[in-house]
């Protein structure tokens, strides 16, 4: 197989990039078996440094500062989930936009805390990632959703989520 070649495996789109694999979010019609997806940055000095999320008993690479924030939403910790954020950062969360920490402490307080936050695939790309994430908000079933973080210096600026 060569390098670039999407195949979908049970309506994941995994991307084959030379002797590894990375899974690549993409739903709806984008995934289409063979269509190319966007390389991720795996080469970089912090693809090496990025941490580690198990779900389902295999371990995902995900962001340090999207780890943050899993993390954060894991623990029930509203100030740790706002500090993976900058100071100015934006979430538009299904068209809805949320702006700096004051309204993120909100929605995350109102909307997120509480909730259970699985990680199902990543896929790092230049200036930040993309997650393929299954949200239980407290006490229901939950849905799948794509989280994607434009992340620098460490921190979210802008997250856009897409709910399946």
């Amino acid at each position: 197989m060569k390098r670039g070649t999407a195949l979908l495996i049970g309506g994941v789109a995994v991307l084959v990039i030379g002797g590894g694999v990375a899974l690549a979010v993409a739903n709806g019609p984008d995934a289409a078996a063979g269509q190319a997806l966007p390389q991720p940055a795996t080469t970089t000095a912090a693809a090496s440094t990025q941490a580690t999320a198990e779900t389902s008993g295999e371990k995902i690479t995900v962001d340090p500062a999207a780890q943050r924030y899993v993390d954060a939403v894991a623990k029930e910790d509203l100030d740790a989930l706002v500090a993976s954020f900058a100071p100015d950062a934006v979430i538009v969360d299904v068209g809805r936009e949320i702006r700096g920490h004051d309204a993120i402490r909100h929605w995350a307080d109102t909307e997120v805390i509480g909730g259970r936050l699985t990680v199902l695939g990543t896929t790092p790309r230049q200036g930040g990632t993309t997650m393929l994430v299954r949200f239980a908000p407290g006490g229901t079933g939950g849905f799948r959703a794509s989280y994607s973080f434009d992340i620098s210096g460490g921190l979210i600026t802008k997250a856009t989520l897409e709910y399946a």
